[in-house]
């Protein structure tokens, strides 16, 4: 619905653009300036603008995923050319109306220099995001629980969010990833959720997929929770339609982990070599099958020996106060992406407590990282994809537990 209500005004920048850039190419070739000339640009433009929304309309099958592919390109660039374009007209509307240097901004030469800074800007920040996305980085933390794990002076864990496995993420990112988990030597490796990116049949060559991430080690082992979107649904530009079947992984996603090698836990926890809990949390908004309303921080914990490391894996950094009170020493959650693209992390801030990184609520840690993937624009500015070992100390002794 949402997506239907915003085509309009994903319609109106198209075409606002497409005139301002129109404006930019015809002071450089008059022959632009009659109509008959505009056919080729106009094509381009409506094409790239209606890539999205083509691909969702079309069958499974390689030239829905060029589409896919196409549109999440476009709307990367899209972004940066409307801020490009729309900064460019408040700086003319601010020199021209505002200030008296209406004799030196309103030429031809100007117009000439203003579209060529424009479009440099777009081309770095849009090959920039490109290149950047592609790159996996290794953000460490480390963080001290007042207890004590039995024959462990400290552990590493490594966390993940937010694969999307699909149009955007395949194979090359997926090797990348597990090389730099097994770089750290980790004790366990935690997945917290958005392992796909909504749609089943998008994941290239599952079994190959699976057994990549086979590969992972971990002391361990490896444990996910799903996230809001590990779910078959059809999705388009980000946004999802309702249906009337209940939101839910497909079969074949749950049948992946497994021979991938991961544990999934659906709002459920274990106990670790009778050392330390994990309880993996269902979405706050889509808990899937079978899961009407996902356990309450205090119900986690009820029946839990609070004198033992209590982890918890959420995908979305929610109810962290209740958490902390009811005994949780660590919090590891995704879903944010840090924003993604610049302004996106500016933007995505004031919604959560704790948007990115680390934050420290009473005794109880919380760190969400940026994760690994993307969601839509296949692109990444001013954040990173990333994996984060976190090397927990325990700072409480066994005489102290007793």
């Amino acid at each position: 619905m949402i997506a239907i209500l915003l085509a309009p005004v994903y319609l109106l920048a198209n075409y606002y653009l497409l005139r301002r850039v129109m404006g930019w190419v015809k002071a450089w070739f008059p022959f632009f300036r009659t109509v008959r000339h505009w056919a080729l640009p106009v094509a381009v433009q409506s094409f790239l603008a209606c890539s999205i929304v083509i691909a969702f309309f079309l069958p499974e099958g390689e030239f829905r995923r060029i589409m896919k592919l196409i549109g999440n390109y476009w709307l990367g660039v899209l972004l940066y050319v409307l801020l490009a374009v729309v900064t460019a007209d408040l700086l003319r509307l601010l020199f021209c109306h505002v200030l008296p240097f209406k004799h030196i901004f309103v030429t031809t030469r100007m117009h000439r220099i203003a579209g060529c800074v424009c479009a440099l800007i777009i081309l770095a920040a849009s090959v920039w995001g490109i290149i950047n996305a592609q790159i996996i980085h290794v953000t460490p933390y480390e963080v001290t629980v007042n207890k004590a794990v039995e024959g462990i002076d400290e552990m590493k864990i490594v966390l993940v969010a937010d694969l999307h496995l699909g149009y955007n993420i395949g194979e090359k990112q997926m090797r990348q990833m597990v090389e730099r988990i097994n770089e750290q030597d980790a004790d366990l490796v935690v997945i917290a959720g958005d392992i796909f990116d909504n749609e089943w049949e998008a994941v290239q060559e599952p079994a190959r997929m699976a057994k990549i991430l086979r590969g992972i080690k971990s002391r361990y082992g490896v444990y996910a929770c799903y996230g809001n979107h590990d779910i078959e649904e059809p999705i388009l530009a980000g946004f999802t339609f309702r249906q009337s079947a209940p939101k839910a992984s497909s079969p074949e996603m749950d049948a992946f982990l497994t021979a991938a090698g991961i544990r999934l836990l659906r709002d459920e926890g274990v106990l670790i070599e009778d050392s330390f809990y994990l309880y993996g949390r269902a979405d706050a908004r889509r808990p899937g099958a079978g899961i009407t309303k996902r356990e309450t921080p205090r119900e986690i914990t009820a029946n839990m020996d609070k004198s033992k490391l209590i982890i918890v894996l959420d995908h979305q950094p929610r109810e962290l106060a209740a958490l902390a009170a009811a005994g949780v020493d660590l919090d590891l959650c995704g879903h944010t992406h840090d924003g993604q693209m610049f302004p996106g992390n500016l933007v995505v801030r004031p919604f959560w407590e704790n948007f990115y990184g680390y934050l420290k609520k009473g005794d109880m840690h919380n760190i969400v990282t940026s994760g690994v993937g993307l969601f839509g624009p296949n692109m990444r500015v001013g954040t990173k994809a990333e994996i984060c070992p976190i090397t927990v100390h325990f700072a409480g002794s066994a005489a102290e537990r007793s």
